[in-house]
């Protein structure tokens, strides 16, 4: 284990002193536990030599190990009740020992010591589990910088680097969390969950520890076989539930201990904890049904449908006992976690704002080459990559702006083109293709499934900051059948009011989101938005998608990089207006109606403080100015006189 630090290889011999420790002196052993690991992950050094699951494939990595998941919340399952502290009796001595329960799921015991299930010295807990996924849609880039960024794949630990792979775990028992107990049998299994206790005692034979140290090729094989063997039709392969189709990743149980009032569904969090793959934890699934005929059937109300989605393979489905977990204000790994509090992030800001006027010129020539030559349009298209809800009055959401780019070919390559280009820029993103089939088909709006006490994903269940591209041009001639209609009204109601209305079958629940939704479309758009802005191509290269990839081969890693921190970061400043100049503002609107009272409304004015907010940010500025003001002013006459000079094309009006 040289290289690798125990608090990392095996935080379970560090939580172990710690209790002890504390036992003896009737200290708070779960807050000595906390503060231990929030003092070692200080810093990014210490962090990053901490395990991904991210990045490190699961049967390389030792179980009772530290390891760290960046992830998205699915779904939250009911509150489960444990043993935080047990009492085990040795049945040869009668001598008494008190053991931690937390950040296990299964008991320990020797060969010759039996858990007390009736001992006064028991401690009933209760933790929650969330049902965690990869960030859906998070772009490439941001998986390969996170991994460059990780020290851990460094370390000399041949628990789960690559050279790991042909050997045995067997080979390695004496570095595991039980060499101090070589003889340590898993004699008992007791799980105290949901109000009832299930104890489920070893088949005959079984002679592996309590680590799941044995079996050296199960989590690799069964995590394989259930996701490539079986046909996806099969009932009992278990559904991941990832929202997007295609994603790729590990989902995970993580159990968490405290503060999980502060997490909500859809949040990005970063969990650091002990990773649990015991078999055994399949097993005590698999023997439920015998278990159950020994209790009393009120006690037991889950259903098979349940069990299995509560309880699924470990070594498809890993659980981590989180020990520190924390919110994500973002998940773009070139900016700092918080721009808040520390001198680093500080700095970062300084520096990004010194140079953000060179940042938006090259990225508004980047855009605007990707948009055929149209600088009006980049312009509009860099407010709308970094516009954020930033607060909410009553229901209407404030800072968001769609974008409808209409005018682009029907065919539907130039908008896959342009979100992969996007794609380069923005950490993650989905491109929708709004055909007829897509429309009915898929499901985009997450519900609840009561048998197996659920929530099953839909394509609109998105972290914050996410960029959705609709691609409008593929829409032709057909019927929407009642799951379509409901697909595109959840559309309409996630761009109108940042939300969508998840189907708890005998209600809808409310789940404000963040998205950034850019349209793409031949004319307008069957769709609300923000605003709307033709394509006037420049040029008409012979071949888009060589052009496009030409594009991104100039672009260096480094300019890229440049673009990344840009958007990210300006998603995140804060912004206000003086008084003087809203009073300049509103004296400058009212001349706009006297002058033009037909064509100018409140909607206009809305959707100028909104551009004139976003350009400012755009160039580094929190505060509106004059010259803002009047750039948003003129962007908005040249966007209009786009439609004054082309109002009807074929008799149609655009």
């Amino acid at each position: 284990m040289a290289g690798v630090e125990d608090w990392i290889s095996a935080p379970l011999a560090v939580v172990q002193g710690l209790f002890s420790a504390q036992r003896q002196a009737n200290g708070d052993w779960e807050k000595n536990v906390t503060d231990y690991f929030h003092d070692k992950l200080q810093g990014n050094r210490s962090a990053a030599s901490v395990p991904c699951l991210n990045d490190v494939p699961l049967h390389y990595l030792k179980p009772n190990s530290l390891v760290r998941f960046r992830c998205m919340v699915q779904d939250m399952f009911d509150p489960e009740f444990y043993m935080g502290v047990y009492e085990t009796v040795d049945t040869n001595t009668s001598a008494r020992v008190l053991h931690f329960g937390k950040y296990r799921d299964l008991a320990e015991s020797l060969p010759q010591q039996e858990v007390d299930l009736d001992s006064r010295r028991n401690v009933t807990c209760e933790r929650q589990t969330f049902y965690c996924v990869p960030v859906p849609g998070e772009s490439p880039w941001v998986k390969d910088a996170y991994t460059c960024s990780s020290q851990a794949r460094a370390c000399a630990s041949t628990s789960y680097t690559p050279s790991r792979q042909k050997r045995s775990y067997e080979e390695d028992e004496d570095v595991g969390p039980c060499k101090e107990h070589p003889t340590l049998v898993r004699q008992q299994l007791v799980r105290l969950t949901r109000g009832y206790l299930s104890i489920c005692r070893p088949h005959a034979g079984d002679t592996r520890t309590s680590h799941g140290l044995g079996e050296p090729k199960r989590l690799e094989t069964e995590a394989a076989g259930l996701q490539q063997n079986q046909p996806s039709s099969c009932s009992s392969a278990p559904d991941l539930n990832f929202p997007l189709p295609g994603e790729k990743g590990p989902a995970c149980l993580i159990k968490v201990y405290e503060g999980w009032d502060s997490f909500k569904v859809n949040d990005i969090i970063e969990v650091y904890g002990i990773l649990s793959v015991d078999p055994a934890l399949s097993a005590v699934n698999e023997d439920r049904d015998a278990v159950s005929a020994l209790l009393d059937p009120s006690d037991n109300m889950e259903t098979l449908e349940e069990q299995r989605a509560h309880c699924p393979p470990a070594s498809l489905v890993p659980r981590i006992h989180s020990v520190v977990t924390w919110k994500l204000q973002h998940n773009n790994p070139l900016l700092p976690g918080t721009l808040q509090g520390t001198e680093e992030s500080k700095l970062f800001v300084s520096n990004l704002l010194c140079e953000v006027s060179a940042v938006r010129a090259e990225l508004l020539g980047f855009l605007s080459h990707a948009l055929l030559g149209d600088s009006l349009a980049a312009e509009y298209l860099i407010i709308h990559l970094i516009s954020t809800v930033y607060a909410r009055r009553d229901v209407l959401p404030l800072g968001k702006f769609t974008l409808n780019l209409s005018g682009c070919p029907r065919n539907g390559i130039f908008s896959e083109l342009l979100y992969r280009i996007l794609q380069q820029i923005v950490p993650a993103a989905h491109y929708l293709p709004m055909t007829i089939e897509n429309m009915n088909k898929l499901r985009f709006i997450p519900h609840k499934d009561y048998n197996a006490n659920r929530l099953r994903s839909g394509l609109l269940q998105l972290s914050a900051h996410t960029s959705l591209l609709l691609d409008e041009t593929l829409l032709e001639q057909g019927q929407l059948d009642t799951a379509g209609v409901h697909n595109v009204t959840a559309l309409g109601n996630l761009i109108t009011w940042q939300k969508v209305d998840y189907d708890f079958s005998y209600h809808r629940m409310e789940f404000p989101c963040n998205i950034n939704v850019l349209v793409t479309s031949e004319g307008r758009s069957l769709l609300p938005s923000d605003c709307r802005v033709h394509l006037q191509p420049q040029m008409t290269p012979p071949n888009l998608e060589q052009y496009m990839g030409a594009l991104l081969s100039a672009s260096l890693p480094s300019l890229l990089n440049k673009f990344r921190s840009y958007i990210g970061l300006l998603r995140l400043l804060d912004y206000s207006i003086s008084d003087e100049i809203t009073k300049a503002v509103e004296d400058d609107f009212v001349e706009m109606r006297k002058n033009d009272p037909q064509s100018i409304s409140a909607d206009d004015l809305h959707r100028l403080l909104v551009v004139s907010r976003l350009l400012s940010l755009s160039s580094g500025q929190t505060t509106l100015s004059r010259e803002m003001w009047l750039r948003a002013k003129q962007l908005e006459q040249q966007r209009k006189s786009r439609f004054r000079e082309q109002k009807h094309v074929n008799g149609n009006e655009l």
